[in-house]
């Protein structure tokens, strides 16, 4: 797999990823929940974005809502230029999930085939591009295996190989590493920025951890507690490659004040707001 690496972000005019006066709100009883509201946030081919917030401040919601498997009570949501909708049907976009989800009667290999067998790839096409992909997640010699086999942090990584078989320009990760213990998770963290590196996909991710957004981004896109929003976007002007001692440098440290102090400013503005206040 070959790539002249990331693109720079802003460099192009269209955006990857435009969301514009975006809300919403889920019915039930007794009253509506408005999970995400007034969000605007547009992200550059090739941009590493994380979200982080809160719990609940609609992370997970936004993510979804610009894949296109929720959708918004009000507002527009524009993939590589389109609608989300169409850039689903177009494939525009993989998707890593909390949980890896793979089938395990499939080996690995046939698991990161799935989309290009649903996509009519003929099947040396799809051998080649699966063993191409499980070399670039370092997963040379286990596509015989089958995922109960693997560590939790191996099957992720098949995951993250399965989302890039369609080569989508975007990939969404929502919290792909959450469940893992923090040396798995600080070794996929170098895994998947040498990973984009290599393939220059756009990224959005979600995560809970100031730490991780920090050491993956080009940006970091902070959410106000409930109805979230954007409340702003910090430049991770950190150099890359990164490397296990970039977590020990001063600036790493001087950005995870920078967020933590905006995540505290926006829980107090939610205390303050007056009640039924948007």
């Amino acid at each position: 797999m070959t790539s002249a690496g990331p693109r720079v972000p802003g460099t192009v005019d269209r955006p990857a990823i435009s969301v514009q006066g975006l809300a919403k709100a889920f019915e039930g009883a007794p009253d509506p929940v408005t999970a995400l509201d007034g969000v605007e946030l547009t992200v550059a081919p090739g941009d590493f974005l994380s979200l982080i917030g809160p719990s609940g401040c609609g992370k997970t919601t936004l993510l979804r809502i610009i894949a296109d498997l929720v959708q918004p009570t009000v507002g527009q949501v524009r993939v590589n230029g389109k609608p989300a909708h169409q850039a689903r049907l177009d494939r525009d976009y993989g998707m890593v999930f909390q949980a890896p989800v793979l089938m395990d009667w499939r080996t690995v290999a046939r698991n990161v085939e799935l989309p290009l067998e649903i996509m009519g790839v003929d099947r040396v096409e799809r051998m080649q591009r699966s063993a191409d992909l499980l070399h670039l997640v370092e997963l040379d010699g286990f596509g015989d295996r089958h995922p109960w086999q693997l560590s939790g942090g191996m099957q992720q990584r098949v995951a993250i190989a399965r989302a890039l078989a369609p080569r989508p320009g975007l990939l969404l990760m929502d919290e792909p590493f959450g469940a893992l213990d923090e040396m798995t998770r600080e070794r996929l963290n170098l895994e998947l920025t040498r990973t984009w590196a290599q393939t220059g996909t756009t990224v959005i991710f979600v995560t809970h951890s100031i730490s991780e957004a920090v050491f993956l981004s080009t940006r970091v896109a902070v959410m106000s507690a409930r109805p979230g929003r954007i409340m702003a976007t910090v430049e991770i002007d950190l150099p890359r490659p990164r490397s296990a001692a970039t977590r020990e440098s001063t600036r790493f440290f001087d950005l995870l004040t920078e967020i933590r102090g905006l995540l505290h400013a926006g829980a107090a503005e939610v205390v303050e707001r007056p009640v039924g206040s948007a």
